[in-house]
């Protein structure tokens, strides 16, 4: 044998050798990950897309609601004496109501920004309650209390909200509202309201309510700053997430909407219920608690997380191919492994295009059928066998099923993916028992599977 006929030989053996072809193969998949991982940057790139409308259209409606207070400031002065010359300081004392109470409606509102769907909501919230100025009598070496200077803040986090002229209801008068706060260390941004008071209010209970008609985005939150503090709320949104320092004492979800009933105490928080100064910051804050008004589903998590799957599909799709070439003395070329697995990329792309004008579920549906009519179409002319083409077609509608059931028990995608990948592996093992791999690496012929 000339050394030529022995090149040309060893060529030929090469192109028919089974392990040269799980090289090729596996080259391929590698390959064609990167164009899977640029449909990932896509679906990145377009949510990037959905959040700035989320936040143009909230930035022009309201932000989201963070409501803080009442907190009633009674500033007063102190003397000291130095070198010989008394000085005199301001100061301000806080209070917390003894008992808080509000009470919310909360109306969603889908907004669209181009494609994209936006959830604001207006609530109706009424806010009452009293506060004991007996604790003025925490306070020692106080040189002057400044009764008629006393003032009430209510925090609003976007003013821009606010929707009703308003008011205070203050021990049966009605007080005028002024924008703005006094004590922006502890609050922000709010509203104030002057309530003068007398040494003789020392020792009472002062009742307060106010009626707030309020725009906000996303979610709504308030601060437990009531000896008692009762929050209820009321929406005909389906999808609420309850989130911050303390989750519902009674909720009720259904498709009509959610009903929530939180409780606190003043045990319950980090900061007392009155201080001078600047004593309490940002314990306020860290104590709020609300609800989120979310869209039914995040569509663009599950097309990413649906992308992360295309390993699994690109590897399962040619593992058929691959077993139809040795089983079936069939030649596939590598060139239509690359058609079927840019037609298996093609799903994803499919997937977050549809999807932005319908639901994942549908889009899902439509995308599935498209690549599994394409390739099943495909692979009759590459097998010549409309039962093998017919066994690759419900492979495929098996496994995209899988997917499909995954995404849906996210609380269990791991458990399923393992579950899946066990029982493919199963089966390979099963269908491959009687291959003679080495027998094949001579001739590329299989043996009868029983």
């Amino acid at each position: 044998m000339t050394e030529k006929s022995r090149l040309t030989s060893a060529r030929q053996k090469l192109k028919t050798s089974p392990m040269f072809k799980m090289v090729i193969i596996g080259i391929i998949t590698l390959l064609l990950l990167i164009p899977a991982a640029m449909i990932q940057s896509i679906i990145q790139e377009r949510e990037t897309m959905s959040r700035s409308a989320i936040l143009e259209v909230s930035d022009k409606w309201a932000q989201s609601q963070h409501v803080n207070g009442p907190i009633l400031t009674i500033p007063y002065t102190k003397n000291y004496v130095v070198d010989e010359k008394v000085m005199e300081t301001s100061h301000l004392f806080h209070m917390l109501p003894e008992e808080l109470d509000l009470d919310g409606s909360v109306t969603p509102k889908q907004l669209k920004r181009s494609i994209y769907d936006i959830v604001v909501y207006n609530t109706d919230l009424k806010l009452s309650g009293s506060f004991a100025i007996k604790e003025i009598k925490k306070l020692t070496d106080v040189h002057e209390l400044k009764w008629d200077e006393a003032f009430v803040t209510i925090g609003i986090s976007d003013l821009r909200g606010i929707k009703n002229q308003l008011s205070l209801l203050w021990n049966n008068a009605s007080l005028d509202v002024e924008p703005g706060s006094k004590i922006s260390s502890v609050i922000s941004s709010g509203i104030t309201i002057s309530t003068p008071l007398s040494e003789d209010d020392r020792d009472i209970e002062i009742p307060f309510s106010m009626d707030i008609n309020l725009n906000g985005s996303g979610n709504l939150s308030f601060v437990p700053i009531g000896g008692v503090t009762k929050v209820k709320l009321t929406s005909p949104w389906p999808t609420p997430s309850f989130n911050g320092h303390i989750l519902p004492d009674n909720r009720e979800i259904t498709d009509q909407g959610f009903t929530a009933e939180w409780k606190t105490l003043e045990l319950n928080r980090n900061f007392p219920n009155s201080w001078s100064n600047n004593e309490v910051t940002h314990e306020l804050a860290n104590a709020s608690f609300g609800v989120d008004l979310l869209l039914p589903i995040d569509d663009y998590q599950k097309s990413m997380r649906t992308a992360k799957y295309a390993i699994l599909t690109l590897t399962l799709t040619f593992l058929v191919f691959f077993l139809v070439e040795v089983m079936n003395n069939k030649r596939i070329h590598p060139f239509q492994y690359i058609l079927v697995g840019l037609a298996l990329c093609l799903f994803y792309i499919l997937l977050v295009s549809i999807t932005e004008h319908s639901n994942f579920d549908f889009a899902y549906l439509v995308s599935a059928v498209s690549v599994i009519l394409m390739i099943g179409l495909y692979s009759l002319s590459v097998f010549s066998n409309r039962k093998l083409s017919l066994t690759l077609v419900l492979i495929l509608a098996a496994l995209y099923g899988f997917l499909f059931v995954t995404l849906q028990l996210a609380d269990y995608a791991l458990l399923m993916g393992s579950i899946g990948l066990a029982l493919i592996l199963t089966a390979t093992m099963y269908f491959t028992r009687k291959i003679d791999w080495y027998y094949l690496s001579d001739k590329v012929s299989a043996p009868a599977i029983g």
